[in-house]
């Protein structure tokens, strides 16, 4: 779609009443867009106005009115467009009630999906998403595109919008909150493979499903969807795809895909790079290559693939190395949200780790993490909400199978890395990857993972 799409939307969004839900980051751009673009805005948090700090200064010098605190939502009537925050169930009384009032409700994301007029490829997956959308982005740049990256990462783009020229290339991670509502699509759209995730805030297995699929299933027929061949739930989404579907595997052979043998990635049966050459480690991540080769095939030279895949680091926070104390190498894998995702970063080490776990409590089941990752877990160091819980499958696994993981309760995650200090020795690794979301005690994975990276590098 052109700009002159966009130039729609701003005749549209002059002079009409709108209402943000939520003043964070990824918001705050938006208000000040909405506001340049003539609109009447009224902004919506839950946090008072000391808690948000001098943001509301400046955008109530803007003219923006304020609806803040406790029972914010009340007041959530007589608006013609909301723009609501990626985490709002759309089936809210709130929203439903503002719905039946006739406002029209979207995300910052829809709309720039909407109005983007670049080539968008959209990533989503329970695991491997930040990972495969940084590569994609890599190697858009070093085949020398303007590239923006943004969705769940980087930085809100629908205000940046004006900027963007349709030979530029758009890369956007999509959570399952970003897509629940979703009825715009990228013309590459890739999820990486669908495990449970985030049952606190969706409805069940089913719904979180639902909502991945809103990705591509409004592409036309010159869409490509890629996916995870080895993954079942994501291999029967080919059947709903309107436009072409490509699948990556790291077990079968796929010549008209992408798929891993003997130490080499193949790209439609031709060798593209060597294992041993990539900057990062496990399988989980040739997995995500695959899929960003795909996605690039026909704009990226093989010469910027291989400097790419030998190069890239991998993402801060994602099983990053922080140091080395004592012959004791420690690592940073605070994105590991999910038990499936701790799975997949302590199978890369080649001994057992003395393993940091434990958060807020995402209503999703650690037994996994106990009978699937008992081989590549020393012994566990547990903190936060979940503690009990993960105590709870790990004394199962001693009750059923006699297999005894040492563990240890602590309060903060000070003690956490003191404890670990303690207990380990020469040649051990001890990885933070909490299989947990971070909101019991930090505002986030990133928050969380800088204060282990200080923490560890204070040690003596």
């Amino acid at each position: 779609m052109s700009n002159k799409g966009f130039k729609e939307f701003e005749e549209y969004i002059k002079d009409k009443r709108v209402a943000v839900v939520g003043v964070g980051v990824s918001n705050i751009p938006l208000i000040s867009f909405l506001v340049g673009m003539g609109a009447k805005v009224t902004a919506f948090d839950k946090k008072t106005e000391s808690e948000l700090g001098d943001i509301v200064k400046d955008l109530k010098e803007k003219s923006v009115n304020f609806v803040l605190g406790k029972g914010y939502l009340d007041n959530l009537s007589n608006f013609e467009v909301i723009f609501k925050t990626p985490s709002m169930r759309i089936d809210s009384k709130e929203l439903l009630r503002a719905k039946s009032e006739g406002s029209y409700i979207t995300s910052e994301m829809e709309e720039f999906v909407r109005y983007c007029p670049a080539k968008i490829y959209g990533v989503t997956g329970s695991d491997g998403k930040t990972t495969t959308t940084t590569i994609i982005y890599n190697l858009l740049k070093e085949q020398g595109y303007k590239t923006w990256v943004g969705g769940n990462i980087g930085k809100p783009l629908f205000s940046d919008i004006k900027k963007i020229k349709p030979e530029d290339r758009v890369v956007i991670e999509l959570s399952s909150f970003q897509l629940m509502t979703m009825d715009v699509c990228p013309e590459v759209s890739i999820v990486t493979n669908i495990t449970p995730n985030h049952l606190d805030m969706h409805k069940g297995m089913e719904e979180y499903i639902e909502s991945k699929k809103n990705v591509f299933l409004n592409q036309d027929k010159q869409g490509l969807l890629i996916l995870n061949r080895e993954n079942s739930i994501t291999y029967e989404m080919k059947d709903e795809a309107k436009g072409r579907v490509e699948f990556f595997s790291s077990k079968r052979l796929l010549s008209n895909g992408a798929y891993y043998k003997d130490g080499f990635l193949y790209l439609k049966d031709e060798v593209i790079c060597e294992a041993k050459n990539m900057a990062v480690k496990g399988i989980h991540n040739i997995e995500n290559y695959m899929a960003a080769f795909l996605a690039v095939e026909h704009e990226v030279s093989k010469d910027n693939i291989a400097k790419v895949f030998s190069n890239f680091k991998g993402v801060p926070h994602r099983n990053e190395f922080v140091r080395e104390v004592n012959g004791v190498r420690y690592y940073n894998d605070s994105i590991g949200s999910s038990p499936t995702r701790t799975l997949a970063t302590i199978s890369v080490f080649e001994k057992p780790v003395i393993l940091i776990a434990g958060g807020y409590d995402k209503s999703i089941p650690f037994e996994p993490l106990a009978k699937e990752g008992y081989k590549n877990i020393k012994s566990i160091i547990l903190l936060g909400n979940t503690k009990e819980k993960i105590k709870v499958v790990f004394e199962e696994l001693k009750k059923d199978k006699g297999i005894d993981i040492p563990l240890y309760e602590v309060d903060s995650l000070e003690e956490a890395v003191t404890k670990a200090q303690l207990i380990s020795g020469n040649e051990d690794n001890v990885v933070l990857s909490p299989a947990c979301a971070s909101f019991d005690m930090f505002k986030n994975f990133e928050v969380r993972g800088n204060k282990f990276k200080e923490l560890v590098n204070d040690l003596k």
